[in-house]
């Protein structure tokens, strides 16, 4: 007589485990899981490894602490398309004042404004 099945599977205990599978590489691997590199693989400014994926590449990231104000973080990325820009994070001190704190922050979006439209023309 047999026993009545769960829904579940259970290994059968004479029988071997299945050999463990190989660590996952860096996504750039033959297989099933393969994504297709963009053209001309890893660029010179490529950081490589966890950094890259989805198709895209990415640097290293480029950090500048300014003191009492806040921080920039940039890093240059290339599409999977092919199209480079550069990703960039702030973090800006705020004044604890919360007229103050808008006013910086419409002061941000300003000088990015500025800023984003003065790097597109010198492109």
């Amino acid at each position: 007589m047999t026993a009545p099945t769960t829904g579940r599977h259970r290994r059968d205990p004479g029988r071997p485990r299945p050999a463990p599978r190989a660590p996952p590489g860096d996504g750039h691997r033959a297989g099933p899981t393969h994504r297709p590199r963009p053209t001309g693989g890893h660029l010179d400014w490529c950081a490589r490894g966890h950094h890259c994926g989805l198709g895209e590449h990415r640097a290293h990231p480029t950090r500048l602490d300014l003191p009492h104000v806040g921080s920039l973080v940039l890093t240059r990325v290339r599409s999977a398309t092919g199209h480079q820009y550069a990703e960039i994070r702030a973090n800006l001190r705020l004044t604890p004042h919360e007229p103050h704190a808008r006013h910086q922050i419409g002061t941000v979006l300003d000088g990015l404004t500025r800023l984003m439209w003065t790097a597109r023309r010198a492109a």
